[in-house]
């Protein structure tokens, strides 16, 4: 890796300083990004250690349950280094995070659909909340952040870091659940041997 000089440490601060609502979020983001991208990694080490449990239609409930777990902690990773960037202005940021708000709320139709498709387990109030309700409130808060950033910027970006923070705290309840699930229910239904 090549160490960092001085000069460019000079001229981030520049390109920041041109837009100095950014930077005051940039450990924030620093911050969250990197729990993200360390979550994504225990997910993965995780469901690598429960893989060899035997389970009726795995693939089914994975696709509705687990997968936007992972979804959710890289659109943490992502949105965490976008806005970290150094932008000249909001607009292509603006458009960056709206464009992922507006994905995001056609991913959580399909969760949706997912779930009730599944027949595994019968979704509770508690599952539709951190699996549904939470994650589209976050995604249309990113849509929504994208128009308003043009006029409010700092209230924006607030709803940025709302948003990031839910999408966070979703994945990381979404993914305890879903281990608590297999190691403490599935043991309950295995045949003795």
């Amino acid at each position: 890796m090549r160490a960092v000089s001085l000069t460019d440490k000079l001229h981030t601060r520049r390109l920041l300083s041109n837009m100095p609502e950014l930077t005051a979020w940039n450990n924030f983001y620093v911050i969250v990004g990197s729990s993200a991208g360390a979550l994504i990694g225990l997910q993965f080490v995780v469901l690598a250690l429960i893989a060899n449990r035997p389970e009726a239609r795995p693939a089914e409930a994975g696709a509705a349950f687990a997968t936007p777990s992972v979804v959710h902690f890289a659109v943490v990773l992502f949105l965490s280094a976008i806005v970290s960037a150094p932008w000249h202005t909001i607009g292509i940021v603006a458009v960056a995070w709206g464009i992922v708000g507006v994905i995001g709320l056609v991913y959580e139709v399909i969760v949706a659909r997912r779930m009730r498709g599944q027949t595994i387990y019968l979704p509770v109030f508690e599952d539709w909340c951190f699996h549904v309700l939470l994650p589209v409130a976050s995604y249309a808060m990113l849509a929504i952040s994208a128009f308003v950033a043009y006029s409010r910027v700092r209230f924006a970006l607030s709803m940025i870091c709302g948003a990031t923070l839910i999408l966070l705290f979703v994945g990381i309840h979404n993914a305890w659940d879903g281990v608590t699930y297999h190691v403490f229910s599935r043991k309950d239904e295995q045949p003795e041997t």
